[in-house]
């Protein structure tokens, strides 16, 4: 069982909750993520590994309550135990060898940002970050990042935090500035990252993002998490989840993520604003 050590609310949607799974702590890497089943015969959902500590043997995981089984799974209390967390799961991020990035986070795209922010801190690399959100109470790790970032921006819908405004329109303005950037790492929504990229397409700067499509088994066999990047078709659980931004098929993606709108049982309140 994997009892859970600690649990923090964010907002009014975001929790993250750290659980005993030392096998995966053992053995997880930045940009892996894990699938947990949280009743006898429920759904399996994939969540992102927002940090990892071998020495407890521990891995802090984060939940947007939005689905019938994450709004469960929020409800869960120090002391009690996640019945099941298959992982770690997908490829390790990309990020060995890179000596200046800038990272681009919107909403809960920001958690699976801070473990590789900290590998590469770790090896010695220049670390830039730009956080995004409706408001300041949606840009979560806040504090961590500006203990781990060289810089870090913000941005918000409601000027609440940092600049008023798009996380592009400030990676814009850096990127004009300098473009000595190795690599820009974006995790958010579909349509930030789709802009990111359009923005550092214009600068001629590798830019990594990391996609989240539908996805049921998280090994590879149900294809539900196919995305298109340069030209192929790709298993986000498997060959991901990060992947070249600029090769990535994002109105195919946009199209897939959007097909059981109708059936959802919830409205996303984090849509827009982040781009």
């Amino acid at each position: 069982m994997n009892q859970i050590i600690q649990r923090k609310q964010w907002n009014d949607l975001v929790y993250s909750l750290e659980v005993e799974a030392p096998h995966v702590a053992r053995n997880a890497k930045a940009g892996q993520f894990v699938i947990v089943v949280i009743e006898e015969d429920g759904e399996r959902v994939p969540l992102t590994i927002a940090d990892i500590n071998r020495q407890t043997g521990t891995i802090t995981l984060v939940v947007q309550a939005v689905g019938y089984s994450t709004k469960k799974l929020a409800l869960f209390q120090v002391g009690e135990s996640i019945p099941n967390v298959l992982g770690p799961l997908g490829e390790p991020a990309p990020i060995e060898g890179y000596k200046k990035i800038l990272l681009v986070g919107g909403g809960v795209g920001i958690a699976p940002l801070y473990p590789q922010a900290k590998q590469l801190k770790e090896s010695g690399a220049t670390v830039d970050a730009v956080l995004g959100g409706r408001s300041q109470e949606y840009i979560i790790f806040k504090e961590a990042f500006e203990d781990i970032s060289d810089v870090c921006y913000f941005a918000t819908n409601d000027g609440t935090l940092g600049q008023k405004g798009f996380v592009t329109e400030v990676i814009d303005q850096i990127l004009t500035k300098d473009t000595n950037y190795d690599l820009v790492i974006a995790i958010g929504p579909l349509v930030m990252m789709k802009a990111v990229c359009q923005v550092t397409r214009k600068f001629k700067i590798p830019t990594n993002v990391s996609l989240n499509p539908i996805m049921v088994d998280g090994t590879g066999m149900c294809g539900g998490c196919r995305v298109t990047v340069g030209g192929q078709t790709k298993f986000a659980c498997v060959d991901g989840p990060d992947f070249d931004g600029h090769q990535v098929d994002f109105d195919e993606a946009i199209m897939r993520q959007g097909i059981y709108k109708d059936q959802e049982n919830h409205q996303c309140r984090l849509e827009g604003g982040i781009v």
